[in-house]
């Protein structure tokens, strides 16, 4: 493979992920699948990149520290998450904008990158305030109903299961290459996160 075939594919590569990552800002509003609220709610995590990288960094940290901080993380994240979510669900729609998605990725990809020895009791109030803070504009402007309630388990469940499949593939890794290769993931989240920064200042 020459070095000038590498070049445009690297380029090409680079312009997709920012594309992809800085998008327009996300809507409160979840769009219907047919399957039912909990789909909805499932669905809209998943097509949702500036909810899911931040969680699945989180995820990446907590493993790092072990059982134990994974396992607070696990429960208080989604907890907090559904609180924001019913917090915000009499608010107008909140824009979340690709500056406060930037940061998220520059943050928490860091803090992975540096492998940060933070203390349980930390790491639980960061998964906390993560929560709130993504729960929030994700409940604006669903309304008080039932389906609402229900799209928010749904949605609730996929962080769940996101941050505990991730963290629990990182707890089990013991050989130091390894977990290089979550820092390096880390990195690439940060990498992300300061390309977005750079998209959103360039067009402020």
């Amino acid at each position: 493979m020459t070095r000038a075939w590498r070049r445009p594919r690297l380029t090409r590569c680079i312009a997709a992920l920012i594309a992809a990552l800085g998008g327009a800002p996300a809507e409160a509003h979840l769009n219907a699948t047919g399957m039912g609220p909990v789909y909805d709610g499932l669905a809209h995590f998943a097509m949702s990149p500036d909810d899911i990288v931040p969680v699945v960094a989180l995820a990446l940290l907590v493993g790092l520290r072990g059982t134990d901080t994974a396992r607070r993380a696990l429960f208080a994240l989604p907890i907090a998450w559904l609180v924001g979510c019913v917090l915000g669900m009499n608010a107008p729609a909140v824009h979340v904008g690709s500056a406060w998605t930037a940061l998220n990725f520059l943050v928490l990809g860091g803090l992975v990158v540096a492998d940060a020895k933070l203390s349980p009791r930390v790491l639980t109030a960061l998964a906390v305030v993560l929560g709130l803070a993504h729960g929030y504009p994700n409940g604006s402007g669903l309304g008080r109903s039932g389906q609402s309630f229900v799209a928010m388990l749904g949605l609730t469940s996929a962080v769940f299961v996101t941050i505990a499949l991730a963290s629990a593939f990182v707890i089990r890794l013991r050989a130091p290459w390894a977990r290089i290769a979550v820092r390096v993931a880390g990195s690439w989240i940060a990498a992300s996160g300061l390309l977005m920064l750079g998209w959103a200042m360039r067009g402020a």
